[in-house]
């Protein structure tokens, strides 16, 4: 109702934008490409070259609540809109895992420049390159500046299991696991070393995301970050996914189903190793009493055992896993500018950071919230239902091309790489390690969406 009322008497929905109490400095050219620089404030760079920060966010007409905004990113036809086609690398992890990298644009790459940005994207719960949240911000920022783009590359990081990419070992990912992201890194930063790497993550993706920019601190191999529509506190939004009739009916209910789809698509996969605790326990998520599973259903029987590696998988319960894949507490170990965007009526995460006392923010994190959008939604005013038009995109634009083009962004300070045996590896770590195989290919618009309800 409230976000009716808003529309209704077009109350300001200008974004609040909240920084630490100490703000990091960056050096900035004072124009394109000029050697001309200056040294300002994360704060100053948001007020000079984001001003879609600084503008009202008006949602669409027809989308007045979170519930509508999200609502309609699950069930909008979004296939013709923002088409974005890649060509896909599918790389071995030494544990034999399979990680789905789709690079874009495909095809002649001669005209690009060796430093030209790379952004590297992490999608939601069970999505992958084929997202309409995913190409909204792709499509723009991989158009050529003559058409009002960036001219950048990009690479969605596919998640195992997701978007076609197969399954090949009995072991998922989840909202805490990182190791799957520093390993698809070792990748691109192998393909394009001179490039910057400018992440964008997505719900569970950005949770990743953060995780990944607090763990490795200043050898991050992203130079700069973009966290929109982050879960942050599993465990306060699971308790409100689990406690509101609402939420657990269609929000809760709804995820599951996606994670069961995609359980049975790579069923095989478990059944070769029968012996497993997670493999004795998939009939279960299957049985008729379980037709309306919850998330945290699914994730106390399946994701807090093949979440991730072992250690520290298998968890207690997805109480356990919740409290160590949590992104919220991680903030203070930030040291790359990251920008965090989330809607305040979001009815998936309800429970942000800046809500809470005591939560330290790293003097390079930037948190914007707006009243409305949903869940990465933010349909905007202006939009029609065949061509929907979201507001995010222009602030992760504006930010990307701030990070790409104005900062002087400091030499990765990342431990080098190395080629052993075939594996592309770093230097120091025998654990993490991947190799190109064959079974790419081409992947054409919304392809990989099937049989799942997207948007989440």
């Amino acid at each position: 109702m409230g976000s009716l009322i808003r529309w209704l008497f077009r109350l300001n929905d200008t974004p609040k934008l909240i920084f630490p109490p100490s703000v990091a400095t960056v050096t900035v050219r004072k124009s394109n490409k000029s050697e001309d620089v200056a040294d300002v404030s994360l704060q100053e760079l948001v007020e000079t070259r984001c001003p879609s920060l600084h503008n009202e966010f008006r949602p669409a007409w027809w989308l007045p609540s979170g519930h509508l905004q999200t609502f309609y990113c699950v069930m909008g036809d979004f296939s013709k809109v923002d088409v974005v086609n890649y060509d896909r690398t599918l790389l071995r992890t030494l544990d034999g895992g399979t990680i789905g990298l789709d690079f874009t644009p495909v095809g002649d790459q001669s005209h690009f420049q060796k430093d030209t940005p790379v952004i590297v994207v992490l999608h939601g719960l069970t999505g992958g390159s084929h997202e309409s949240y995913v190409r909204a911000i792709l499509a723009p920022a991989c158009a050529h500046p003559e058409q009002g783009g960036l001219g950048y590359r990009a690479v969605v990081v596919n998640f195992r299991g997701c978007a076609g990419v197969p399954l090949t070992t009995p072991q998922l990912y989840s909202a805490g696991h990182t190791d799957d992201i520093r390993t698809a890194l070792l990748y691109i930063s192998s393909k394009y070393p001179d490039a910057p790497l400018l992440g964008v993550g997505f719900s569970l993706g950005a949770n990743v995301l953060t995780r990944y920019l607090a763990q490795e601190g200043e050898r991050s191999r992203l130079s700069a970050a973009c966290a929109i529509g982050c879960p942050w506190d599993l465990v306060a939004n699971s308790v409100r996914l689990r406690t509101n009739w609402w939420s657990r009916q269609v929000y809760s209910k709804g995820m599951a189903s996606n994670l069961k789809a995609l359980l049975q698509r790579h069923i095989a996969a478990f059944e070769a190793h029968p012996n497993l605790e997670v493999t004795k326990a998939i009939p279960q998520v299957f049985q008729s009493s379980w037709t309306r599973t919850t998330l945290q259903q699914f994730d106390d029987t399946i994701t807090r055992i093949a979440g991730g590696s072992s250690p520290p998988f298998p968890f207690p319960t997805a109480e356990d896993y919740y409290v160590w894949a949590s992104s919220h507490t991680m903030l203070g170990d930030v040291r790359v500018p990251l920008l965090a965007l989330n809607a305040e009526d979001d009815p998936i995460v309800t429970v942000l950071p800046v809500h809470v006392e005591g939560i330290a923010m790293s003097p390079w994190v930037v948190f914007s919230t707006t009243n409305g959008g949903g869940h990465l939604g933010w349909f905007e005013d202006g939009s029609q239902p065949a061509h929907p038009l979201r507001w995010f995109r222009r602030p992760v634009l504006e930010w990307l091309k701030a990070m790409g083009d104005d900062v002087v962004l400091p030499k990765v300070s990342a431990r080098p790489l190395l080629e052993k045996d075939g594996w592309i590896m770093e230097e120091g770590r025998d654990d993490l390690g991947c190799h190109e195989i064959s079974g790419g290919g081409r992947v054409v618009g919304a392809e990989g969406e099937e049989g799942l309800l997207a948007g989440l």
